[in-house]
């Protein structure tokens, strides 16, 4: 029996790709966190901040190339809080 051979799958989370899916928009703010992130992952300690920071970007793409992103997070921001409806349980953590 031999072992099939399967190439490599592409990081999500790679800068490139994250800027590949990324409006134009939001390059600037992007290179800008990713070149303080990875300048500060030289410190020892530092290299799962800039994982991070590259993960929570990629969710921020995928949601900003939405088309229906800027109408979605509008309605968020103009909500009122009679508009929104309570979650469950939530009194009880607190």
């Amino acid at each position: 029996m031999t072992a099939e051979s399967f190439p490599p799958q592409p990081d999500p989370d790679d800068p490139a790709h994250i800027l590949a899916l990324l409006p134009d928009r939001w390059h600037q703010q992007f290179l800008a966190e990713y070149r303080a992130g990875l300048n500060d992952a030289h410190e020892v300690g530092q290299w799962s901040r800039l994982r991070a920071l590259l993960h929570r970007w990629r969710l921020r793409a995928t949601a900003y190339r939405d088309p229906e992103f800027d109408a979605a997070a509008r309605a968020a921001r103009d909500a009122r809080p009679d508009d929104l409806a309570p979650i469950p349980g939530w009194d009880d953590k607190q």
